[in-house]
């Protein structure tokens, strides 16, 4: 026999097929009122439309995260690298379709100035060489994002303000956490005010070091230890939170008797920031201790608990309030998202839209200033009253949401 004609099927319905809005495939909400609705779907630009970035630094963090968040980014795209060892630049560029000819070494960072393709340069190279790479990159007339610290002191890191300045380049530093979902909801909710005044900040960045023959154990690369390598995450990340600047730092270093690789810099920091609205920061680094990366907040009507506020994923947050006669402890969940392909995408949209980063310059220089402060109380053991900064308002208290 033979087979039945299938029945006619309905067209397809607006809530399935979508539409076109503002130059993005938009759906109508599927879901039912019980759950969160679901988001929309990327909308990636063009890739000839995107920034092209230069990556400089083929090391870990290049390797393990900055180049693989690229896929999630929606505005920039890898154009070229820079790179000391031309064999791993040959294998990487071939894994990220990155033309041969895009290669340079760090002798050739002005040859950048005669690709067009190029528009930024992250710089991903030890602590020590950001002020020359940095530098370099500015005189080659492209923007710059570096990574944290800035620099080993605050003399270099105003330096590389000026210099992008003078070049008429954008500069800005890659605090990452800034971008993150998460911290971005904590830093909303305590300004807010719907929790009160914020009184008391615990964050807490620590983790087990290894062998002594790496940059970060050895000071004229790193600029220090545990404090501008993870200690920094907890120094801004109050300072984001809170939106205002401490005016006294008390801090003290201890470091293992007879561990060769802590005789120039500090294995283990503790300082208390005092802020002007009476808040009080205790924060904590170690390259001693056991992984921890987190940032509490004790606010006068609740508190918030951010686990793993300064990790690359696995961030958790809580807060407690009172809720009629008793305490309510809730667990916010967030979309996981790319922190590095959201800072990378941000700095992207602001060289489109000739607009400043939320984290540009100076930012880094106001944390350098603080963690030179932060060592001289330590080493002197007495409290350090910090200056009001000029010119600070010109990126603190950015946009929250």
């Amino acid at each position: 026999m033979p087979a039945a004609a299938p029945a006619a099927l309905p067209p397809p319905s607006s809530i399935d097929r979508g539409g076109v809005e503002d130059g993005a495939v938009v759906f109508e909400n599927w879901r039912g009122e019980a759950d969160k609705p679901a988001p929309p779907p990327p909308a990636p630009m063009p890739p000839g439309k995107r920034v092209g970035f230069a990556i400089m630094g083929l090391g870990r963090l290049t390797l393990e995260e900055v180049l693989p968040a690229f896929a999630a980014c929606k505005a920039a795209r890898p154009v070229a690298l820079v790179s000391g060892s031309p064999e791993k630049a040959r294998v990487v560029a071939a894994q990220y379709g990155i033309a041969a000819e895009s290669v340079y070494g760090y002798h050739e960072v002005e040859r950048l100035s005669e690709n067009p393709e190029v528009q930024a340069v992250y710089v991903v190279t030890p602590n020590g060489l950001h002020r020359d790479h940095v530098l370099a990159v500015a005189k080659a007339g492209k923007h710059v994002l570096c990574e944290k610290p800035m620099a080993n002191t605050s003399a270099e890191a105003r330096e590389m303000v000026e210099a992008c300045r003078a070049a008429g380049v954008r500069l800005m530093i890659a605090y990452r956490c800034q971008y993150e979902p998460f911290n971005r909801e904590l830093v909303r909710l305590v300004r807010s005010g719907e929790l009160g005044r914020p009184r008391i900040l615990e964050a807490t960045n620590t983790q087990v070091q290894g062998p002594a023959d790496q940059w970060r154990l050895k000071a004229p690369l790193a600029g220090g230890g545990a404090l501008p390598d993870i200690g920094l995450y907890c120094l801004n990340g109050v300072r984001a939170v809170l939106g205002e600047e401490p005016v006294e730092v008390f801090a003290r270093i201890v470091n293992p008797e007879g561990d060769g690789r802590y005789g120039d810099i500090d294995e283990t920091t503790v300082f208390m920031l005092r802020f002007p609205s009476g808040a009080i920061a205790n924060c904590a680094t170690s390259y001693g201790a056991h992984e921890s990366k987190d940032l509490r907040v004790r606010l006068e009507r609740g508190w918030i608990d951010l686990e793993n506020a300064f990790a690359y994923r696995g961030q958790r947050m809580r807060v407690a309030r009172r809720k009629g006669d008793n305490e309510a402890v809730e667990e916010m969940r967030l979309g996981a998202k790319d922190q590095f392909a959201l800072e990378i995408d941000h700095f992207a949209e602001c060289i489109l839209e000739g607009r400043e980063p939320r984290t540009p310059g100076e930012e880094g220089v106001q944390d350098q200033l603080l963690m030179e402060a932060i060592y001289r109380s330590a080493r002197e053991g007495v409290p350090v009253a910090i200056p009001p900064v000029k010119g600070i308002d010109a990126f603190r208290g950015r946009e929250t949401g």
